[in-house]
C-alpha cells in the first residue's frame, strides 16, 4: 500500500512543531542528508578516478574536462530536479533520484574495466555523473517545507553540509578502495549503499501535500530580479566549493609533481567546506546571511590571492593552508546565501501586509513556495561555478603552465560578487531600493 500524503503540516505553529513536527522533520532530514551524500560522492567521483588515469597518458587539460563534465551536466539538471518534489513527492522523488546514481557507478566500471576506452567515451560516462549533482536541488527544496522559517538556516545548512562531505568521504575513501581491489571498484563500491539509500528513503520519508505546486507557478521566481542576484552570489560560494574541492587533487599532482604523494590529504578540503557550512548558516540566523556573506567573500579574494602566492613561491605549504582556508571560506558562504533566500522572499510576499492576519499566512504560505522553487534555480546556476573553476585551471595551466592567472580572475569575481551583497542587501541609503530593512 502507498504511504499516504501528509495533509496537515505547520512547522510555524510552535505547538505543532514541539508536539509532533520537530520529529517527522528530524527523520526526513536524515534520510535526506542520507540519499543527498551518496549523491555528491557520485557526483564527484572523478576527481580521484581523473588522477589515476596515468596510463591512459591524457594531458593535465583533458583531465581538467573528465572533472569538469559532471558538474556542467550536474549543474542543468538541477533545474528539473527542483520541480520534481512539488510534483511526485519529495520522498518518491528521493527513492528515484537514488536509485539513478546506479547509472554512473556501473558505467564508471565498464569505463576503466577496458584498457581501450576511448577519451570521448569517458567524457560521456563522466557526464553521466551529473545524476548525482542533480540530488542537492530536489533535497534542498524538499526539506524547506518541513521546517519553521526560524530553524531553516540551520536545517539547511545541515542537510547541505552532508552532502557536501560526500566530496570528501569520496576522496578519502577512493583510493583505499582502488588501492585494494582496483579502478573499477570505484563505481561498484557504492551500489549497496544507493539501494539503501533509496530502501531508507521508501519507508521512512513523507510528502507533503502543502509542497505540491504546479512547475509552472514554480518558474515564475525565475522572472524575479532576486532569483538571479542570487544566483550570481551561489556561483561565488557553492560554485566555488564544488570547483575547488573537485579540482584539489589535479591542482596537487600537477602543480606539485614532486608533493603528488600528498593528493591523499586532498579530502580535507571539501571535509572543512562541508563541516563548516552549518556555522554559515547558524551566524546568518543571529547576525543576518546578507553581513556574513559580505565579509565572507571580501576573505574568499584574500585566500585566492593566498593560493596564488603559495603556486607562485612553489611553496607546497603555503598553497596548501592557503587553500584550505579558501575552501573553508566557500562552506560559510554556502550557508549564509542559502540562509538569505528563504528570508528574501518571505520579505518580498508579506511586503505591506498585516501580520497575523489570514493574508499574512497565505502570503507565508506563498513565500515559502516561492524560496523553495528559488532554492533549486538558484543551486543549478551556482552548480555551473564549479564547471568554470575546473575549466578555468585547466585553460590557464594549459595556456601558462600555472593557475595564476584562474586565481586572479576568481578573487575579481569575489570582489564584484561583495559588491553586490552590499548594493542589494545592505545598503541603507540611495535611489534603488534594497532589503536592508527586513535584515536578510
Amino acid at each position: 500500500m502507498a504511504k499516504p500524503w501528509i495533509s496537515d503540516w505547520r512547522p510555524d505553529d510552535p505547538d505543532f512543531w514541539q508536539g509532533h513536527g520537530r520529529k517527522v522533520a528530524r527523520r526526513n532530514l536524515v534520510f535526506s542528508i542520507f540519499a543527498e551524500h551518496l549523491g555528491f560522492t557520485l557526483w564527484t567521483v572523478w576527481s580521484i578516478v581523473a588522477v589515476q588515469l596515468g596510463s591512459y597518458d591524457f594531458s593535465t587539460d583533458q583531465l581538467f574536462w573528465i572533472v569538469a563534465l559532471p558538474n556542467l551536466i550536474g549543474s542543468a539538471l538541477r533545474i528539473p530536479y527542483t520541480f520534481a518534489p512539488a510534483r511526485f513527492g519529495g520522498r518518491n522523488f528521493t527513492v528515484v533520484s537514488a536509485l539513478l546514481l546506479l547509472v554512473p557507478a556501473v558505467l564508471l566500471a565498464i569505463a576503466v574495466g577496458d584498457p581501450g576506452t576511448p577519451y570521448w567515451m569517458f567524457l560521456v560516462i563522466a557526464a553521466t555523473a551529473g545524476l548525482g549533482g542533480g540530488n542537492f536541488a530536489s533535497s534542498m527544496a524538499n526539506i524547506t517545507y518541513f521546517y519553521p522559517q526560524d530553524r531553516q538556516g540551520s536545517a539547511l545548512g545541515l542537510n547541505a553540509a552532508g552532502g557536501n562531505i560526500g566530496v570528501s568521504s569520496v576522496q578519502l575513501v577512493m583510493p583505499l578502495v582502488i588501492g585494494a581491489f582496483g579502478l573499477a571498484a570505484a563505481g561498484l563500491f557504492w551500489i549497496p549503499f544507493i539501494l539503501a539509500a533509496a530502501v531508507g528513503a521508501y519507508f521512512f520519508m513523507d510528502n507533503l501535500t502543502s509542497a505540491k505546486a504546479s512547475p509552472a507557478d514554480q518558474l515564475k521566481v525565475a522572472g524575479r530580479a532576486q532569483t538571479w542576484i542570487m544566483s550570481v552570489l551561489y556561483i561565488g560560494t557553492f560554485g566555488s566549493f564544488i570547483g575547488y574541492a573537485t579540482a584539489f587533487p589535479l591542482l596537487i599532482k600537477s602543480q606539485f609533481p614532486e608533493q603528488a604523494s600528498l593528493v591523499g590529504l586532498a579530502f580535507l578540503g571539501p571535509l572543512l567546506g562541508s563541516l563548516i557550512r552549518p556555522i554559515g548558516g547558524w551566524l546568518s540566523d543571529r547576525l543576518g546571511g546578507a553581513r556574513v556573506t559580505f565579509v565572507n567573500f571580501a576573505a574568499m579574494a584574500g585566500a585566492a590571492a593566498l593560493v596564488w602566492q603559495g603556486l607562485s613561491q612553489q611553496a607546497f605549504t603555503l598553497f596548501f593552508c592557503a587553500y584550505m582556508l579558501l575552501v573553508a571560506t566557500t562552506g560559510i558562504g554556502n550557508g549564509s546565501t542559502y540562509r538569505m533566500i528563504p528570508a528574501i522572499f518571505r520579505a518580498k510576499a508579506v511586503a505591506g501586509i498585516a501580520p497575523g492576519t489570514d493574508a499574512h499566512q497565505a502570503a507565508l504560505a506563498i513565500g515559502k513556495r516561492d524560496a523553495s522553487a528559488a532554492i533549486g534555480i538558484i543551486s543549478a546556476i551556482g552548480a555551473f561555478g564549479g564547471f568554470f573553476i575546473n575549466r578555468g585551471f585547466g585553460s590557464s595551466i594549459a595556456a601558462t603552465g600555472g593557475a595564476g592567472a584562474a586565481l586572479a580572475s576568481f578573487a575579481a569575481f569575489y570582489v564584484v560578487c561583495a559588491v553586490i551583497t552590499w548594493a542589494c542587501y545592505l545598503r541603507t541609503a540611495g535611489s534603488v531600493p534594497s532589503l536592508a530593512a527586513a535584515r536578510v
